[in-house]
């Protein structure tokens, strides 16, 4: 077990390092900050002398260099426009993004799962058919689109829910929640519908079809000849199996549904990271364009990570140290 958290350590060092360098990379692609910094009015002596202030006229080697030294302190860098340390903001807006994606993927577990084991066990029903026919649609229907059909049906013409913010908050242990409020839950249900609609067609198609390669292997065989009943074959032996894969999967989708965010908060007005992300673009913010590229790759990482210690516990014949028992 230490070797193996050793050997992740040192691989997520690397990557987390490769993440920042092309973070820093793209940077002076996205639009000059001293533009959005300095009135329309200012000459070029005042521009000059703000991007020497910031150390933009710097090798980018050196400004790397300081950049990493200065993570390396726990300093991100400050915000052009919040004038406040990106680290901060990114953790402000935090909470409103991960309730968003916690939801969603309670919807997703909790639709994909029996819907695709039931698809699995009756290949031929109609209801099968129906399942699989509405999965196709949810893929190629983008999230953008969803949101909108949505904020349309549910908030306009019927008006049962309100269409953008976050709604009333508490705070519970320095977590501004709206999980505890019912205006809250209300202005959480639609985007957090259309974040899992993402992955929820996904899900379902890939439930199924492990489900259906379970039930043809050779122990499902050897449970029937046994005597053991459907109802044990599917749910107790046939379902663990499946659910080695669809965890694996699910890992990784949890740090793209993060990523994903961006279209559903923009959509709903959701402050969460995403929608911070869109407007830190908008105004060239530099510093905190860069923390949250940063940010958004340690999700993966993380994630993985944890997957990987996960699989090992769950399936027996994986060991942590990559190898087969």
């Amino acid at each position: 077990m230490i070797s193996f958290l050793l050997k992740r350590l040192s691989q997520v060092v690397i990557v987390m390092l490769a993440i920042s360098l092309i973070a820093f990379a793209v940077q002076s692609k996205l639009g000059d900050p001293v533009a959005e910094m300095v009135s329309i009015t200012a000459s070029a002596q005042e521009k000059a002398a703000v991007r020497e202030e910031l150390g933009l006229n710097d090798a980018f080697l050196v400004q790397y260099g300081r950049f990493i030294t200065n993570v390396l302190q726990g300093d991100f860098g400050t915000s052009y426009f919040y004038k406040r340390p990106t680290a901060d903001i990114i953790l402000e807006k935090l909470p409103a993004t991960l309730e968003l994606v916690v939801i969603a993927s309670i919807f997703i577990i909790g639709f994909s799962i029996p819907l695709g084991v039931y698809a699995a066990i009756h290949p031929r029903n109609w209801i099968t058919k129906s399942i699989m026919g509405i999965s196709i649609i949810g893929i190629s229907v983008p999230v953008f689109l969803t949101a909108i059909l949505l904020l349309f049906l549910f908030s306009q013409h019927l008006g049962w829910l309100p269409s953008y913010g976050r709604g009333d908050t508490v705070n519970l242990l320095g977590w501004e929640s709206g999980l505890f409020t019912i205006d809250g839950i209300k202005h959480l249900i639609l985007p957090s519908i259309a974040l899992s609609s993402i992955m929820l067609p996904l899900f379902i198609r890939l439930v199924r079809s492990e489900m259906l390669e379970a039930l043809g292997s050779e122990y499902i065989r050897f449970t029937k000849a046994k005597g053991l009943t459907n109802r044990v074959i599917w749910y107790k032996h046939a379902l663990k199996n499946t659910m080695l894969p669809v965890i694996t999967v699910g890992g990784v989708q949890l740090g793209i549904m993060v990523a994903y965010t961006l279209l559903t908060e923009t959509v709903f007005q959701w402050p969460g990271v995403g929608f911070m992300f869109l407007e830190a673009i908008n105004r060239a913010d530099i510093p905190l364009i860069t923390t949250y590229i940063i940010f958004v790759g340690f999700i993966f990482v993380l994630t993985n990570t944890i997957i990987d210690i996960i699989y090992g516990f769950i399936d027996p014949r994986v060991n942590v140290t990559g190898g087969k028992n």
